[in-house]
């Protein structure tokens, strides 16, 4: 289930499942919809402790299309497997994608850098 809310001025998209079986592309198009909603607004995408590869794949989608919108994103998850996945999969040569293991911190430094 992805839920969205609007703290200090950062848009914070939680997902706290797998997202439900169906067209693989339905998350990212969520996502992709709420960040142009949203922007320039940074973007915080929280995620649960199980973190699957569409999960990150859609992820990494958004972070590719925030790149290229110029707005900032990171990710927020308390499992380590998935920092690792997102760091090891993001572009190389392109916009470092910021991961972090709370969400509270993953807001106040996206808050902090547009500020």
């Amino acid at each position: 289930m992805l839920t969205h809310s609007f703290e200090r001025g950062v848009l914070v998209l939680t997902l706290d499942d797998d997202p439900p079986s169906g067209p693989r592309d339905v998350l990212p198009h969520y996502i992709s919809d709420l960040i142009h909603a949203h922007r320039p607004a940074p973007v915080v995408v929280v995620l649960g402790a199980a973190a699957t590869t569409a999960v990150i794949s859609a992820v990494l989608h958004a972070h590719r299309m925030c790149s290229q919108l110029d707005v900032l994103m990171s990710v927020a998850t308390p499992s380590a497997p998935a920092r690792r996945a997102f760091e090891a999969q993001a572009v190389p040569g392109g916009p470092r994608l910021v991961v972090h293991a709370r969400s509270d911190i993953a807001v106040d430094a996206a808050f902090a850098a547009v500020t």
